[in-house]
């Protein structure tokens, strides 16, 4: 250290030069990677499976070829070899557009080329785009394969001869092959032409390789139909995960409601009404019965997807069920005035099933949606009313209108519609066709479903 400088300055001054070496090391060792490193070698292996892919349109062109020249050998000369080669990568496209390649090409590309899937498309080509982009894939990746794989085979036994030829005086007297490799493989040059021939051949195959890697997401990755396809599969998930949601919600959410409110109003009376506390445990045990169930129904849905199955419980629906939900209802000591009309038919069982199984599930909706927030009797008409449409023609509908007394301290205008179960009614209304109205109305809650039975319904 020089005399004036501060401690450390030495070590500070040998500092750069040393993370300059040390960067260049991390270059050298990040190249070499690169060139051996596994992707790298998984990606030659791909190339070479794709040489062995064009090995049969090879032998093919090749019989053509040779008949065409008049019966020559084809690999007997250079030229010919060539354009049989030519002729062998259009004839392997032209097989792929008919052929299940994009499937095969993406699993292939995602395990040895190291591409992320989510740049490759699923499942097979659902466009002639898509198939003439696979084939354009295949076309690449059986001639890029084909070369390397010719290079593979045919440089390394080359430069051992080369490397060893200043060793073996019976080497140098053989002058076969190519004029220029006899000219350059004297003992002084033919080693380093044997090194130069290697390091040729790493080259070509990694670049190859990172080749086919960047031209996979262009040519297998996921088209217009492609990206359609999935969305529609996705929106399809997720509307059955949404019915299954609307099922939970308004099953296990009424029963939990109902039972709550009647395990409190028996507390209350526990000892001065022991006949109404016998009625309020009757009706949690019926309830929790029923909901069980019904839970057992979606959770076999979520299980196999099948509703049909021989164990599943059936959907409720207001032909077989309504009086033993509005039966468990008042057992919760709320007063439910029920109003039903079933018009013409005059049963439930005569309208559609559907339509019955969801009125019954919106009733059930907005039953526990008074249990919850309500504060007073609750007033239910379910009926069908026949309506004449602009043309003359005569449809029916079933409406239900369900109101009560907002609670204390919860108005009108503190329920909203924003509720999950109210969104899960108007959905169901939707799918057949109709509509849910909720919100305060002359001073009461009210709920107001209207579902289409269609003209001929009965």
């Amino acid at each position: 250290m020089r005399k004036g400088e501060p401690d450390g300055a030495e070590d500070k001054a040998g500092a750069g030069p040393r993370a300059g070496r040390a960067g260049a090391g991390a270059a050298v060792r990040g190249g070499l990677g690169r060139l051996f490193g596994p992707r790298a070698r998984l990606r030659w292996v791909h190339l070479i499976l794709g040489g062995a892919l064009l090995m049969p349109y090879f032998l093919l062109t090749q019989v053509a070829v040779g008949i065409l020249a008049g019966g020559v050998n084809v690999l007997a000369s250079t030229p010919l070899t060539f354009i049989a080669y030519g002729v062998s990568v259009p004839l392997a496209a032209l097989t792929a557009v008919f052929g299940p390649v994009r499937p095969l090409s993406v699993a292939a590309v995602r395990a040895m080329c190291g591409v992320p899937g989510e740049l490759l498309a699923e499942g097979p080509d659902r466009s002639w785009a898509a198939r003439g982009r696979a084939a354009a894939w295949w076309s690449l990746h059986l001639g890029l394969g084909a070369a390397v794989s010719g290079m593979s085979l045919a440089v390394p036994p080359m430069a051992v001869v080369l490397i060893a030829l200043p060793f073996f005086s019976s080497l140098q007297r053989v002058r076969e092959g190519p004029v220029w490799l006899s000219a350059l493989a004297s003992p002084y040059t033919a080693p380093f032409l044997g090194i130069g021939l290697l390091a040729g051949l790493v080259l070509c195959a990694a670049g190859a390789g990172v080749l086919l890697a960047r031209a996979a997401p262009r040519l297998l990755g996921p088209t217009a139909a492609d990206r359609l396809a999935a969305a529609e599969e996705r929106a399809a998930d997720l509307a059955v995960r949404n019915r299954l949601a609307r099922e939970l919600h308004d099953a296990v959410g009424h029963a939990l409601s109902a039972v709550t409110l009647q395990a409190v109003a028996a507390r209350r009376v526990l000892d001065s009404d022991p006949a109404f506390v016998r009625e309020a445990l009757a009706a949690i045990e019926d309830t929790t019965r029923r909901t069980v169930g019904e839970l057992d129904a979606v959770l076999g849905l979520l299980r196999d997807g099948d509703p049909g199955r021989p164990d599943a419980a059936p959907a409720p629906t207001l032909a077989a069920d309504l009086d033993g939900l509005l039966a468990r209802t008042r057992a919760s000591g709320t007063t439910v005035t029920a109003h039903e009309d079933p018009g013409p038919a005059g049963d439930w069982a005569q309208i559609p099933a559907i339509a019955s199984r969801e009125a019954y599930r919106i009733v059930q909706e907005g039953l526990s949606n008074a249990l919850r927030h309500g504060a007073g009797p609750v007033e239910l008409r379910i009926a069908v009313q026949e309506t004449t449409d602009g043309k003359g023609s005569a449809h029916r509908e079933l409406e239900i209108t369900m109101t009560n007394p907002p609670g204390a301290g919860d108005g009108p205008a503190a329920r909203s519609t924003g509720g999950r179960g109210l969104h899960g009614a108007a959905e169901r209304a939707a799918l057949l066709g109709g509509r849910v109205e909720a919100g305060p109305h002359r001073g009461l809650w009210r709920l107001r479903a209207v579902l289409p039975l269609g003209a001929g319904a009965r």
